[in-house]
């Protein structure tokens, strides 16, 4: 197993336009061994049961240079969504309510405020970790909830989890992204790099790959545990290893960084 996998040498690429579609896919990707920043379609899992995932949000990324993009991200509360540090943009809109992308009932709500870390880094992904705060209140209902973060008293290491996703469900160049909400359990694993760079890691033929970093890992209690940052994918034949920011480690920078927006501090989106 290579040593440097999660530890990061990675470089932080934008992809390709995708001007075709709503719902754009957005790749990320670095010198190799690949390391794929944009991760969250579901590779080797299946639709999960329509709207048992009511914290999922679906983020539509508008970039400067006027490329439309997407990252996923799950509802903490009424005006507040988390995501991937490396998912900011020049504007966001948040899609709260989805299975289907084409189906109804969506509440679309735009970003007033965006909170990237600050001590993210773009190069190996550490602290990959922003905070939306909305520009108007989610009504909540069946279909659109907050989800529980684990805290720092969470202290057990948490075994098999939950990973979900409307990015790609295949690997390869002309895999397509699904319009349905996708799920699939994975296992963590104990890996030095990972707990050195504040990542936990999961690894294996099954997880998420390209379309909608910023999702949640979601485990056993049903809080969530992890954000999710990129995969690592090595040139050798080794699995891939799949990464997510550490959620009891940074409680104290989310929830005082909600406390202060809520006075009225953060960057404005757009």
């Amino acid at each position: 197993m290579d040593a440097n996998r999660c530890a990061g040498d990675g470089r932080h690429q934008d992809s390709d336009e995708d001007g075709s579609s709503t719902w754009p896919d957005v790749t990320s990707k670095s010198a190799a061994p690949v390391r794929n920043g944009d991760a969250g379609g579901i590779v080797g899992g299946h639709e999960a049961a329509p709207h048992t995932r009511p914290y999922m949000a679906l983020l539509e990324l508008h970039m400067h240079n006027g490329q439309h993009r997407r990252c996923g991200g799950f509802l903490l509360s009424e005006d507040f969504v988390m995501t991937a540090a490396h998912c900011r943009a020049k504007s966001h809109k948040v899609f709260l309510g989805v299975h289907d992308v084409h189906g109804k009932g969506i509440q679309v709500l735009s970003v007033a405020q965006t909170f990237q870390h600050q001590d993210y880094n773009a190069t190996d992904f550490r602290n990959d970790m922003m905070l939306l705060k909305l520009s108007s209140k989610a009504i909540f209902n069946k279909n659109v909830a907050p989800i529980a973060l684990a805290d720092e008293g969470n202290v057990s290491w948490p075994k098999t989890c939950l990973v979900s996703g409307w990015g790609k469900t295949e690997t390869g160049k002309n895999s397509v992204v699904s319009s349905k909400l996708m799920e699939v359990k994975v296992k963590l694993i104990s890996f030095r790099p990972c707990d050195e760079s504040n990542f936990y890691c999961s690894e294996g033929e099954k997880g998420p790959i390209q379309g909608d970093s910023g999702g949640p890992l979601v485990c056993e209690d049903g809080k969530a545990y992890g954000v999710f940052s990129n995969v690592f994918e090595p040139k050798s034949k080794d699995p891939a290893i799949y990464c997510f920011v550490k959620i009891p480690l940074y409680r104290t920078w989310i929830d005082g960084t909600m406390k202060k927006a809520r006075g009225g501090s953060g960057s404005r989106d757009g």
